[in-house]
C-alpha cells in the first residue's frame, strides 16, 4: 500500500485505480492456486480428505477431484502499510487527524468490497486480511527506500507498519489507539487484531486491565491482545520488571545468569529477538507504551 501511495503522488484517483489493479492481480493469483489445488485428488490427502476433516469430504471416493471441499476454504488478500500509505497520499496518518482516519476507512471499506464482489462474482469465499507480514514488512520497505529514497513518515524506518495499526512509534493513549484500530476489524474478515502495550504486569491492577478490556469489547475489537513485560531473575525469583538492576536482590547480569525477558513478538511469548529479522527487532525497539486517556501511566505496579 505505501508503495502505490507513492506512485500516485497524492493523485487518490490514480492511487485507487493502481489499488483494484494490485486487487485483481492478488485475486487472479489466487483462483489460479485454486484451479491447481482443485485439480489433486482425495486420495492425494488421505488424513485430511480420508478422516473427514474437511467439509464435504466424506461425500467423495478416492480417485474424485476435491474441488467440491476446497470451495468452502477462504481465498485472502492482506495488506500492511496503511499508516505510511496515508502519509504519503496526505501527509498524515490516522493516528494524527480524524481526515486520515476517514480516508483509511474508505480506502479499506474499498478493498473489502473488492472482496466480497469478487465472492459474489466467483461462487468462492474471498476475505480481506489485516496481515503483519513480518518478513515483507522489512523487505519491501527496503526495496522503497532504495527506489524512492528516504521519505519522512514513509520509507524512513525499518519496516512499514502492521496492517491498519497505527504506527507503534506514535504516542497515543491506550483508549484512543483501540477506538482508532477497532472500525478496522469490522472490514478484515480474513484476520485482524489491536493491541497495546503496558509496562507492567496486568495482574496487579485488576481493574486497569478490565477497563481495556472493555474498551476493546465495547469499540468492536474481534481480536484484542494486551503485551507487558515479564522479567525473572534465576537467582534469587524475582518475577516483575527489571531494567539494568534486580528490585529483589540488586544484582546485575554482569553478577550472574542473564535475566529472563518474556516479550510478546508476533503473537509469540519470547525470551530474546535473536532468531527475528532486523525490521521486528527494530519496530519492537520502537514501540512506546500506551498510556490512559489524560496520558498518564496506566498504572500496574
Amino acid at each position: 500500500m505505501p508503495r502505490l501511495a507513492i506512485l500516485s503522488v497524492g493523485n487518490l484517483k490514480e492511487f485507487y485505480a493502481k489499488l483494484d489493479e494490485m486487487m485483481s492481480l492478488c485475486v487472479d493469483q489466487l483462483l489460479d492456486r485454486f484451479e491447481i489445488q482443485c485439480l489433486k485428488k482425495v486420495r492425494n490427502y488421505p488424513f485430511l480428505m480420508g478422516d473427514g476433516v474437511w467439509l464435504d469430504s466424506e461425500k467423495l471416493g478416492p480417485d474424485d477431484e476435491v474441488r467440491e471441499v476446497l470451495k468452502h476454504g477462504t481465498l485472502t488478500v492482506g495488506f500492511i502499510g496503511l499508516a505510511e500509505c496515508l502519509k504519503s497520499l496526505i501527509g498524515e496518518h490516522h493516528g494524527e487527524s480524524p481526515k486520515a482516519q476517514e480516508l483509511g476507512l474508505e480506502i479499506v471499506g474499498h478493498m473489502r468490497k473488492y472482496m466480497d464482489d469478487s465472492s459474489a462474482k466467483y461462487k468462492l469465499n474471498f476475505s480481506l486480511l489485516a496481515t503483519p507480514a513480518e518478513g515483507l514488512s522489512g523487505r519491501f520497505v527496503e526495496i522503497d527506500k532504495k527506489r524512492f529514497g528516504k521519505i519522512p513518515g514513509v520509507t524512513d524506518r525499518d519496516y512499514y507498519t502492521n496492517s491498519f495499526h497505527v504506527p507503534v512509534y506514535f504516542p497515543i493513549n491506550a483508549y484512543n489507539k483501540i477506538k482508532l484500530e477497532a472500525p478496522y476489524h469490522e472490514f478484515t474478515n480474513g484476520g485482524h487484531i489491536t493491541y497495546i502495550e503496558l509496562d507492567g504486569d496486568p495482574t496487579k491492577n485488576l481493574d486497569a486491565f478490565e477497563s481495556v478490556i472493555r474498551c476493546m469489547k465495547e469499540n468492536g475489537v474481534g481480536y484484542g491482545a494486551i503485551n507487558h513485560p515479564v522479567d525473572h531473575d534465576p537467582e534469587c525469583g524475582f518475577n516483575g520488571i527489571i531494567d539494568d538492576t534486580c528490585p529483589k536482590c540488586g544484582r546485575t547480569e554482569e553478577d550472574g545468569a542473564a535475566f529472563e525477558r518474556i516479550r510478546r513478538i508476533t503473537g509469540y511469548l519470547v525470551g530474546t529477538l535473536d532468531r527475528f529479522n532486523n525490521a521486528k527487532r527494530s519496530e519492537v525497539k520502537d514501540r512506546v507504551k500506551h498510556l490512559n486517556a489524560d496520558n498518564s501511566k496506566i498504572e500496574t505496579l
